[in-house]
């Protein structure tokens, strides 16, 4: 992976989590990928980026880095001695801001985006110092998240952590898209799918519907990159490519991805793939079963 530029470290405030816990240095930090300026929030404890471990965590669908699940692990798993960055996908805009994206602007980002973003941080976290390294993805970013893993070699990751990471069948992406929308999905792809073959990917296709958006702009490659059929979409279907050990935390309230325990029953070995359900837990792990997976992923990790 290319050397990038590293621009704007600021914000650098100690913050202290409880009365016996580390000190934790909280900073904004900008870096430059593919033209684009993107940001992440940085949490490190007190033995910094060589000298705890670090994870590297990715939100879900059009999220953002401040967004509760996120900012409150990156808190939990600093009381638990552990580094973290937290990164804001970029979704096609320069220097995002850290909030949920506006369905008012057009979309030209596509899923697999986000696998390059992880690597750029990446990138930035080893040449920064850090050693050992974990990333982290919840939802969507969970999927991004297992598919860059998945592309490293052995030892380059310490471990991947699978929080509700996605699931998907072309058929029940198509029978949500109706519900969602009440407009069938096929015949817009083989819309987008034609300009993009006719090489007019950048073609807006408007209005139309796109992932949480109702009646919004979207570019044919942007609505082909997350619409195409592509069974790695399945997150179960991707883990046991990855090299390093694996945990998936599910929620057995989750009704955003209803399906993932039985699929991840199929795959996890106990070991190298290991899946831990939180009773009760809905997709935002919200309020106390937020401390249960952090303690998951400490016990994983070796916070």
């Amino acid at each position: 992976m290319r050397k990038l530029l590293t621009t704007l470290a600021t914000l650098s405030v100690p913050l202290l989590i409880g009365l016996h816990s580390p000190a934790v240095h909280a900073d904004e930090v900008r870096i430059t990928h593919d033209g684009v300026v993107l940001n992440a929030n940085l949490e490190t404890v007190d033995a910094g980026l060589s000298g705890a471990p670090t994870v590297l965590i990715t939100h879900g669908t059009i999220a953002h880095a401040g967004m509760e699940i996120i900012s409150g692990l990156q808190h939990l798993l600093a009381e638990r001695g552990i580094n973290t960055l937290a990164i804001n996908l970029s979704l096609g805009i320069n220097d995002r801001a850290q909030s949920m994206y506006d369905c008012a602007v057009r979309h030209n980002h596509k899923h697999t985006d986000a696998i390059g973003e992880i690597g750029a941080w990446y990138d930035w976290l080893k040449a920064e110092g850090a050693t050992n390294v974990s990333v982290l993805g919840h939802s969507r970013g969970g999927n991004q998240t297992a598919r860059f893993a998945a592309a490293q070699d052995e030892g380059a990751i310490h471990a991947a952590i699978l929080i509700a990471p996605m699931t998907w069948s072309e058929d029940g992406e198509a029978e949500d898209y109706k519900k969602k929308y009440g407009v069938e999905l096929k015949p817009l792809l083989a819309k987008a799918e034609a300009l993009v073959a006719a090489g007019k990917g950048d073609e807006v296709m408007n209005p139309i519907d796109f992932i949480y958006c109702k009646q919004t702009e979207a570019t044919a490659d942007a609505f082909v990159g997350y619409y195409r059929p592509d069974a790695d979409l399945d997150t179960p279907r991707v883990v046991g490519r990855i090299k390093a050990p694996v945990l998936v935390i599910a929620g057995s309230a989750d009704t955003v991805v209803n399906d993932l325990i039985p699929k991840m029953e199929s795959v996890a070995d106990g070991d190298h793939v290991k899946l831990e359900i939180i009773d009760g837990a809905d997709h935002f792990f919200r309020d106390l079963y937020l401390e249960d997976a952090a303690d998951m992923i400490s016990d994983f990790i070796g916070g």
